[in-house]
């Protein structure tokens, strides 16, 4: 319920701070006063549009607050701590609004800063607000079938279905990217198909390019290679004056020398291990000498491949290595086209599995909404009557969506509702939007408040110009309905301008303007007993209030108390 209610610098508010009770409220003034700039206020804490136009002119920033105390395990609650807005052992939520010249509007939701779509959540979680453009919403088709849903108690049914609707939606759209997907590959499929067969052929190796270069270039400067060795190989070791032959001659003196004077010793085995070496550079001379060919076939082979690998690497990237990528790549693609069809069977099983379950659960939906909308038209004719509209008539119809494979499915089902109204006798129901006055508007959107009652979650309820078009007896029983809204858990509030609808508040709210500092503003004030006979007795019209008037008034109260 929402406790207090904190306004400053909105519209011709300049200040006010309101604590409100539990039960039924009204709040009654003349035409302009400026209650329905409350109900604004209310809406903004709800995620209204705020904007800078309805700062007080001459102030920088307007602000609402509000107070709510809530179900600590109703759906409220269990909102905020999803959000971290609420700790597990807190009931009471704090909601502030500023809305500044600047732009800069901001928003506290329990001393912590939130966006605006926390607060638009709260928006027939919370608070719900009736007003004239809030019974117009009775005239959309979602909005009905919403009502039916929440009268027969169908909104986990449909939540279901929903959920089964979806998963269809995505199985139908990945079958649609597949399929699109895969025509798409399929136009490409020979050219993919050279390019695989191209680079597998070739039968490429990692660094093959380098290889052959190698390769080659030995091939080609084989001679020029042989000539060189022998040069340095013959000198080196072959010749008869050969250097190493030369080198071992001088063993034995180095021996000696080291004998005689240890200090020798270590130039001795640097000798030693300089001969070792050459001798070893001159076998590794000899072997690569002897490995070398002069095959011109081969190099002839080598320039044909390395001309076939250049153009390959060129043609698909600059490497070997993104070659073989690319023949990969084609490769797999290759294999996906072979698979393609069988997913695209696969999936067409599955998108048939999913729309038969999604249909056979809208189906069973619709089955319940026929049997719940007959037990409502029952219920709201009854409302009606019991608010002088004795001959009403209401006809919830039902008809389902068809398309060419038969029932079409959507978000909600296959049903097409429609609510049909007639007020008059004989008079055959036609669709709300089309006959409904006003006043009867106002006392159908009661009607359907007050057999939801029991079921609608929504704690405070706010009805602004639900007595539009109606008086007398009418009166009296829209009063007695309000305030039975508050037996199953609801607070309600009512801006009103007829008596009958007051006598029947808990707590009562007088607005008026005055003029301060030579600048009009509301004031708002809770009305004592006494006091609230004055205003129930000026409600009942005429400029003087007459002791009689009085009477009427206390009567009025005393009887809607009982």
């Amino acid at each position: 319920m929402l406790t207090e209610l904190r306004i400053r610098n909105f519209a011709i508010i300049e200040e006010i701070a309101l604590e409100f009770s539990e039960g039924f409220t009204v709040l009654t003034g003349e035409t302009g006063a400026g209650k329905s700039i409350l109900v604004d206020a209310l809406d903004l804490l709800i995620g209204g549009r705020g904007n800078t136009e309805l700062i007080r002119t001459g102030a920088e920033e307007a602000e609402v607050s509000g107070v709510f105390v809530l179900d600590a395990k109703g759906p409220v609650a269990a909102f905020l701590r999803e959000q971290d807005l609420l700790h597990a052992d807190e009931t009471e939520l704090i909601v502030r609004r500023i809305l500044s010249r600047t732009g800069r509007h901001r928003i506290h939701v329990n001393g912590r800063p939130g966006p605006l779509t926390v607060l638009q959540s709260l928006r027939g979680l919370l608070v719900d607000i009736h007003g004239q453009h809030d019974q117009q919403s009775l005239f959309k088709p979602s909005v009905q079938l919403a009502l039916l849903d929440e009268f027969g108690g169908l909104l986990d049914l449909r939540n279901r279905y929903q959920a089964a609707f979806q998963a269809l939606r995505d199985l139908e759209a990945h079958l649609t990217e597949r399929q699109r997907s895969g025509e798409e590959r399929r136009a490409q499929e020979d050219l993919v198909r050279y390019q695989a067969d191209e680079i597998s052929s070739a039968h490429l190796q990692p660094n093959e390019d380098q290889t052959l270069e190698r390769e080659r270039l030995l091939l080609s400067q084989g001679r020029r290679l042989a000539e060189l060795l022998q040069a340095v190989y013959g000198p080196l070791y072959e010749d008869e004056q050969s250097l190493l032959g030369g080198l071992r001659a001088l063993v034995p003196f180095l021996k000696e020398l080291s004998g005689i004077d240890a200090e020798l010793s270590g130039d001795r085995d640097r000798f030693e291990q300089a001969h070792v070496e050459l001798t070893d550079l001159a076998e590794r001379l000899r072997q690569y000498r002897d490995r070398l060919e002069f095959d011109t076939d081969r190099l002839e082979a080598i320039e044909e491949r390395l001309d076939l690998v250049r153009k390959l690497t060129k043609k698909y990237g600059g490497s070997v290595e993104t070659t073989m990528r690319s023949g990969e790549e084609a490769a797999g693609v290759l294999r996906d086209l072979e698979r393609w069809e069988e997913d695209i069977a696969a999936l067409s099983s599955e998108v048939a599995a999913a729309r038969e379950n999604a249909l056979k659960m809208a189906q069973g939906l619709s089955k319940k909404r026929r049997a719940a909308a007959g037990d409502l038209e029952k219920r709201l004719e009854r409302e009606l009557a019991a608010l002088h509209m004795n001959r009403a008539r209401v006809n919830i119809a039902l008809e389902q969506k068809e398309a060419t494979e038969g029932p079409s499915l959507g978000p909600t089902g296959v049903d097409v509702i429609e609510f049909k109204f007639s007020a008059n006798l004989g008079e055959p129901p036609q669709p709300l939007a089309r006959i409904a006055s006003g006043g009867e508007l106002s006392r159908v959107m009661l009607s359907l408040k007050t057999v939801l009652a029991k079921v609608d979650p929504v704690p405070v309820m706010v009805f602004d110009e639900v007595d539009a078009g109606i008086g007398g007896a009418v009166s009296e029983t829209v009063g007695k309905r309000l305030r039975e809204l508050t037996r199953h858990g609801h607070q309600v509030f009512c801006i009103t301008h007829l008596a009958p609808i007051a006598a029947h508040a808990q707590q009562h709210f007088a607005v008026t303007k005055i003029t301060k500092h030579g600048r009009t503003v509301t004031k708002v004030e809770v009305l004592n007993a006494g006091s609230r006979v004055e205003e129930v007795a000026r409600m009942l019209g005429g400029v003087t209030i007459t002791p009689k008037m009085r009477d009427t008034a206390a009567e009025m109260m005393k009887s809607a108390q009982r």
